[in-house]
């Protein structure tokens, strides 16, 4: 019998993490079911999109750190909004002033409001620039092999390509581009968007992706509370799963038990 695959630790620049979900904080009902969600998922990465959400840019408003406290979960800034390169990154340079010079962000510049899909070109752009500041920049792309490549090596710490458009639920539509990119990964590979249920995170993490990041799915569940303990479950054996190794795939029946020695 061959070997399982050895595991090794989730590192995010620099910084190792017990848990391989990431979780979005927008579309709760309320801060308090945002709270519990986090807490039922399991998830020591929080993201937070500052063009929506207040952590301290607004002090008259309700602040989200109040309910998910920095000194508990890494707060993950991500620029979701964003259009333009200058605007990413502007709101990054807010961020580190907010969680007093955090350099971990989470970039994302989109192409449209229909689809969502991120323009590529601003997000080298913006990368770029980020990178040469000192940010520590997980990129938002698209399931472009060479995109992510290049994302990589111009110092990106971690590249997370679409699995489905935004908030589709779509689940992992692209699982032979994914492939490509994480046999070339020399940073790790997170699934950001298009995941919708369960069985989405565990194909994620099958193929050999490194964690998942989600929101939508667990916010606009019936039940976000169980989806968020059914989504830490899912990429917890999918872990498993991918570390195990699965049997190869047969055309034909072969038989459970042996049948040697058997009497005929």
């Amino acid at each position: 019998m061959s070997e399982s695959r050895a595991d090794k630790p989730f590192t995010l620049a620099g910084r190792t993490y017990q848990s391989r979900l990431l979780l979005g904080t927008g579309k709760y009902r309320d801060f308090a079911e945002t709270a519990a969600a986090v807490e039922a998922s399991g998830a020591q990465i929080v993201t937070v999109a500052l063009r929506r959400s207040n952590i301290g840019q607004n002090p008259d408003e309700p602040n989200l750190l109040d309910v998910i406290s920095p000194e508990r979960y890494c707060i993950l800034p991500n620029t979701a909004g964003c259009f333009s390169a200058l605007e990413a990154v502007r709101t990054c340079r807010l961020a580190r002033e907010l969680l007093g010079g955090q350099q971990l962000v989470k970039l994302e510049v989109l192409a449209d409001t229909k689809t969502l899909f991120p323009n590529v070109v601003e997000t080298l752009k913006a990368a770029e620039t980020l990178v040469t500041e000192g940010f520590q920049v997980m990129a938002y792309t698209s399931d472009d092999p060479i995109v992510a490549r290049q994302l990589a090596e111009m110092g990106c710490v971690a590249v997370m390509p679409l699995a489905g458009l935004i908030g589709s639920g779509l689940g992992i539509c692209n699982p032979w581009n994914l492939r490509i990119i994480l046999e070339e990964a020399k940073v790790p590979v997170l699934v950001d968007a298009g995941v919708g249920t369960a069985s989405d995170a565990v194909i994620a993490m099958e193929l050999g992706c490194d964690a998942v990041l989600m929101n939508s799915a667990v916010a606009n569940a019936q039940n976000p509370l169980l989806m968020a303990s059914a989504m830490k479950h899912a990429v917890e054996a999918g872990r498993l799963a991918y570390l195990a190794g699965r049997m190869p795939k047969k055309r034909y029946a072969s038989a459970s038990s042996p049948i040697d020695g058997l009497i005929a």
